[in-house]
Parts: structure tokens; sequence; C-alpha cells
């Protein structure tokens, strides 16, 4: 090879951000690497190459990312900025070492600011005047589901920047990591081993009295918790919390130890999205990668579930009385009862052995 690992590292990053990668994939098989990109779900080999060079690599990104070189038992994790021209990508990086005692990698090419319009990445444009009007509000809390790499966190930036350019807000962004730089947002992200867990900024991030908040991941039940706290005391803030769909969503905030109550004082929005490929009239199916028809970032688009006003209104109060159904109709409580009544236990244990 006559260029140095620097060059074919920065071609290799160029290249691929180029045709729409989201990540690459570094991954060793016994005799050479095989070099992998992802758009979406969709994972691609670009190139195999040697296990000297496959290794040159891996090694090359670590020292960018201030990993231990010589460390390659344990897995590791870090980030790094690479200037490539006049673009300057933003890069997260991860490696595991196999039986073998081979390492792999796995590289996260971060977003830079978006200028699509949500429009123009949606099948039914219909729903993005829905959720800027949900936007508009005050105060409350919209949540937002689907896969990794779905578009979540461009629903939320993009709607929340919209909203900014309208009238002048502070946005508190919580992240881990920032995925998409956005200069008009004060962006946070997390560092747990200083003790910057979503928690702490959170609450950090409240005493600024935003206008706006944007909560990368709803992940434990102090998170969800102080979301709720925050939504109720005047805020306006968008979320991501992993669930299938919108029904999804409320089972799991349920779960995390909020109360239908609560759901039903802020809640304005479920949101639930997937990224789905386009059908393209020259591949007669899903456009291929490399077909030219549709650009690289126009080749799927986003499609919503909206769970929102009255229907959300309505499927909350639904939730509430299969719930209360449900506890009049416990199996446990219903053979209990039936071992009461035919005399087998003392009315003390059948009080005490409830399931309430």
């Amino acid at each position: 090879m006559s260029e140095s690992i620097e060059e074919f590292a920065k071609h290799l990053i160029k290249n691929l951000a180029k045709r729409g990668a989201s990540d690459i994939h570094i991954l060793p098989t016994r005799n050479h690497y095989r070099i992998y990109f992802r758009t979406s779900n969709e994972l691609i080999e670009w190139q195999k190459v040697t296990i000297e060079l496959g290794s040159r690599l891996i090694a090359y990104f670590k020292f960018l990312a201030n990993m231990e070189v010589s460390e390659k038992r344990k897995p590791q994790s870090g980030a790094a900025e690479l200037e490539i021209g006049e673009l300057q990508k933003s890069l997260r990086f991860s490696t595991i070492t196999n039986f073998n005692y081979q390492e792999s990698m796995v590289i996260r090419l971060l977003l830079s600011k978006q200028d699509c319009k949500l429009e123009e990445t949606t099948f039914f444009p219909k729903a993005i005047g829905e959720l800027q009007q949900l936007v508009s509000a005050k105060s409350g809390l919209i949540l937002f589901s689907g896969p990794v790499s779905s578009g979540k966190t461009t629903t939320m930036y993009q709607l929340v920047k919209e909203q900014v350019d309208k009238k002048q807000s502070q946005v508190i962004t919580i992240e881990d990591p920032v995925e998409i730089e956005q200069p008009e947002f004060l962006q946070t992200q997390l560092n747990e081993e200083a003790g910057i867990t979503y928690e702490v900024i959170l609450k950090a991030s409240l005493r600024h009295h935003p206008d706006i908040l944007i909560v990368g991941e709803i992940r434990d039940s102090q998170t969800a918790k102080n979301v709720l706290r925050g939504a109720l005391t005047g805020h306006l803030i968008l979320a991501s919390i992993h669930a299938k769909d919108t029904e999804g969503v409320l089972l799991r905030m349920l779960e995390l130890g909020v109360s239908l109550l609560q759901l039903q004082q802020v809640l304005l929005a479920v949101v639930s999205q997937r990224l789905i490929a386009k059908k393209c009239s020259l591949c007669k199916g899903n456009c291929h990668f490399f077909c030219t028809y549709f650009p690289h970032d126009h080749k799927k688009a986003t499609l919503y579930e909206i769970l929102s006003y009255q229907l959300l209104e309505k499927r909350l109060q639904e939730l509430q009385e299969e719930i209360f159904n449900r506890k009049q109709t416990n199996g446990f409580n219903e053979v209990l009862r039936k071992a009461y009544a035919y005399g087998y236990i003392t009315k003390e244990s059948y009080q005490q052995f409830q399931i309430r």
C-alpha cells in the first residue's frame, strides 16, 4: 500500500460518509479483515484487507480516540474528530476482541447539522404538520420511539429547530453522545465515569429554565420521573424511549413507575417511527444502495404513527379501565377466594394473601 495508514483511514471515512453510512464495521476473520458499512438496517461489504492492514487501521483509530492502543483484551470505547479536507467528522469508536484475540471495531459517524426539511423525508407530509403543532405548545411531554437509526434524533432536532426559527427560545439537549451538532442549542453529553448521568444533567438543566428540553433517552425510573416533573413545572420536553409502538411507550412508562394520572396531566403525544426503503422504478423493489434513481439521503423515508389529542386521551382512559379490571379479576385472588369460600383457609389468611 503506497498511502499511509492515516491517508487510508481518511479515505475510508470520506468515501463511506459520502455514501450515507451511519456505521463502519471492521471485522476479523481467520485470514483477513472485512470492512462493512451500514445504511439504516442494511449492512454492506465495502472491501477486504489483510490482517496486518486491518490491525494497523484499528490501532490508528484507537490512537486517534485516546484509547489504550496496546490493550486488546478488554472492550474499549472512545471518540474523536477527524479533519477530512474542509470537513470535520465526529466519530465514536467501540472495540471487542474475539476468542482468537483479534480486535474488531465499529465506528459511528455522527451527523452534522441537518438542512433538509422533514416534509421531504416522509411518505405523508401531513404528519409533520401535526408534529409541528404539538411542538408549538408551551409545556408538556412528547415521547418518540423507534429502532436504532430510525431518525428519532433527527425528527426531534428538526421540529425544535423550526420552532426556534419562528420564536427565539432556549433549548438544552441531554444526549449520550451528541449525535447532531446544532449551534443554536446548548448541547450536553453524559460522562458516567465523572458522575454526569441523565439524572444529574436533567436536574441541572431544569434550573437553567429552558423553554425546550430534548432528552436523548429515558432509560430508568428516575429519569422518567424527572422528565415528568420537568413537564409539570412548565417546560416542553421531547424525549425518546425504547418501545415497539405507541402502545408500548405507554406501557413502558408505567413499568418505569409513572402513574396514569401523571401521564394524563402532561403527555401531549406519543410518536412511533420507522425508516423504510422507497420503492424504486429502476430496481423494481427497494432502491439498491448503488442505484442513482434516488440520492443517497432520499432512498428511505420515515413513517410516523402519532397518538395525540382525543385518541391519546381515549387510550389512557382505556388503559386505566384495563388495569382496574385486571385487579378485579386477578387469577390468584380468584383461587384464593375459592379456597376461602370452601372453608380451606381463614378469613385472616384470605385477607393477608390477597394481591392488591
